[in-house]
């Protein structure tokens, strides 16, 4: 199940803040500015939505870090998730399978970065679009999401993460007014 919270500004950021887990409220306050405390925070809550809604689970999920940075949660092994937030909107995916989820604002296209993340065929796709902004984002999007569900994390070169995984996955993209997502998952053939 997908939950999305693109009203960021609709909550009592310090209410949300006592009502999370200790783990949680940690990480949140590590942001420097009040956007990323509510970015984070959202994820969060909408992580809490979801198990309550999904598996009647009403206590605050605690985190466990797998080798690459991937969060599972204490006790349920078998409940998969993924949280992503960006300043226009948080997301959170809920599964019974692994899963993998991005989501990102609509900004300017900005060439130097594409060369450096994109394929040769990625970036000629982009710069050939009527929108490059929003194609870049998908991929873009796309690319964390298969990151994220792999639990590879972020890597020094970015190109080739769609087609080195092209045959395993696949992916969900929604354009929205002002951000975009992907959702991520195995194919049935490979998992």
């Amino acid at each position: 199940m997908i939950y999305i919270n693109d009203r960021l500004y609709d909550f009592d950021l310090e209410t949300a803040l006592a009502s999370i887990s200790a783990q949680r409220r940690e990480q949140a306050l590590r942001f420097k500015h009040e956007q990323g405390r509510r970015e984070c925070v959202a994820a969060y809550l909408l992580l809490k939505e979801g198990l309550q809604k999904e598996y009647g689970i009403v206590d605050n999920p605690i985190f466990e870090y797998e080798k690459g940075g991937k969060p599972r949660i204490i006790n349920h092994p078998d409940i998969y998730f993924n949280i992503s937030h960006c300043r226009e909107a948080a997301i959170c995916v809920i599964d019974n399978v692994p899963i993998g989820v991005d989501i990102e604002r609509i900004r300017p296209f900005k060439e130097s970065l594409a060369r450096h993340v994109l394929s040769d065929d990625e970036f000629q796709l982009v710069v050939s679009s009527p929108t490059p902004e929003i194609e870049f984002t998908k991929l873009w999007t796309q690319k964390e999401a298969v990151l994220k569900l792999t639990g590879e994390g972020i890597r020094s070169d970015l190109k080739d993460v769609l087609s080195r995984h092209a045959a395993e996955v696949i992916l969900n993209t929604c354009v929205c007014d002002r951000y975009i997502y992907t959702v991520c998952r195995y194919s049935a053939t490979n998992h």
